[in-house]
């Protein structure tokens, strides 16, 4: 068959990119079909040499950099890929991939990482995040996503199957499209990550400094604990917001390589996880390195991080209910009062059931299924 790929863009290799890797990987001779391509040539090696179509996009001013601004041009760029010769479409999307152009002829399995979130329900929390409340541009950007909403609504109906990184995201493609989906979780490559058991005095969460990843209170928490080491990864818009509530015992490194990340997940005590997130792979990344996390009961931490209890010998961490700071500071006093009772080995075990092999097997097995049953309809 001929088949290809449709993701939103390259710009950098992260969670949607690592899933696209294990994708090309099970399709070697797939098309790739991107809105931009800025991704860096130390992190194309996954890419090989494969054929790599652009849209018009890629040729606006400052695409590099602005790309996102350009989203009210995104539905119309991701329709003029011409895609009438292939059998097989797959979308990557989170976004506007899906929206794709086939015909009852060709099957399109559309992997979906979320619904487009700050179009939906996540809406006002963007719009307020952005300082895009009251003014003009709140008024012109509320219209936009009304028209990203009809349009995302509508495009859904040119999907055959969806499949969800999560239970978590499979509830938001019933709620927003009414549409089924089977749950395959995306690939954590659990081979980079050693187990070490030997932890050290001092807590860690790494993550990029955007407002829904809550380090603001993750810094502020623990400044209220001032026996307590925390060491924090990570850049972006909100480092000085999270600088400002960090207290003496609070750490901030910046971006460190991958290396230097590594090697904290594998000493820390536990990792600290508030985020709602649709999956959240650094959760399970630290589980590989056989350390527990403490994690925010909402979203994709849920189905990852196995919650502990008197009845569970197989617990990998502490679940919080309130994305607040008292119940991130309970949680951690509960985990310090019971941590003897999380094994490490454990935690590299509950790791293990995400590796890529499971995901390439159960990735191939859907479509191949999905294809049998399209091509003799």
């Amino acid at each position: 068959m001929k088949v290809a790929i449709v993701h939103e863009w390259l710009i950098t290799f992260a969670g949607s990119e690592r899933v696209l890797e294990k994708m090309l990987e099970v399709f070697p001779l797939a098309d790739l079909y991107v809105l931009v391509d800025f991704l860096p040539d130390s992190e194309r090696a996954f890419l090989k040499d494969r054929n790599i179509f652009t849209s018009f996009i890629q040729k606006l001013p400052l695409a590099k950099k602005k790309y996102k601004s350009y989203l009210p041009l995104m539905p119309i760029a991701i329709e003029q890929f011409d895609l009438s010769s292939y059998d097989l479409i797959i979308s990557s999307s989170h976004a506007v991939a899906k929206g794709v152009l086939t015909s009852p002829n060709q099957l399109h399995i559309c992997m979906c990482y979320s619904p487009i979130r700050y179009a939906w329900d996540l809406q006002h929390q963007y719009l307020s995040e952005s300082n895009l409340t009251n003014n003009i541009k709140g008024i012109l950007a509320r219209s936009l996503l009304h028209y990203i909403r009809m349009w995302d609504l509508r495009t859904s109906n040119g999907v055959d199957e969806f499949i969800a990184i999560s239970n978590f995201i499979s509830k938001r493609i019933k709620k927003i499209y009414n549409r089924n989906s089977v749950v395959i979780y995306p690939p954590v490559d659990t081979d980079k990550f050693i187990l070490k058991d030997k932890k050290e005095d001092f807590y860690l969460t790494v993550s990029r400094m955007v407002p829904y990843k809550k380090m603001d209170l993750i810094a502020s928490a623990f400044s209220k604990m001032p026996d307590k080491k925390l060491v924090i990864i990570g850049d972006g818009s909100e480092f000085e917001k999270v600088k400002r509530h960090s207290a003496k015992n609070v750490e901030l490194l910046g971006y460190k390589s991958n290396q230097v990340i590594i090697d904290y997940m594998q000493r820390a005590k536990a990792f600290i996880f508030a985020a709602e997130e649709d999956f959240g792979i650094v959760p399970l990344e630290s589980q590989a390195c056989g350390t527990p996390v403490i994690a925010y009961n909402r979203g994709g931490s849920k189905e990852t991080v196995i919650d502990y209890n008197f009845d569970n010998k197989n617990a990998t961490g502490v679940l919080f209910d309130d994305q607040n700071v008292d119940s991130l500071i309970n949680a951690v006093n509960y985990f310090e009062s019971i941590s003897l009772n999380i094994l490490s080995e454990n935690c590299r075990i509950n790791a293990l059931k995400f590796n890529p092999e499971r995901f390439k097997k159960e990735f191939k097995e859907f479509i191949d299924i999905k294809i049998k049953e399209f091509y003799e309809k």
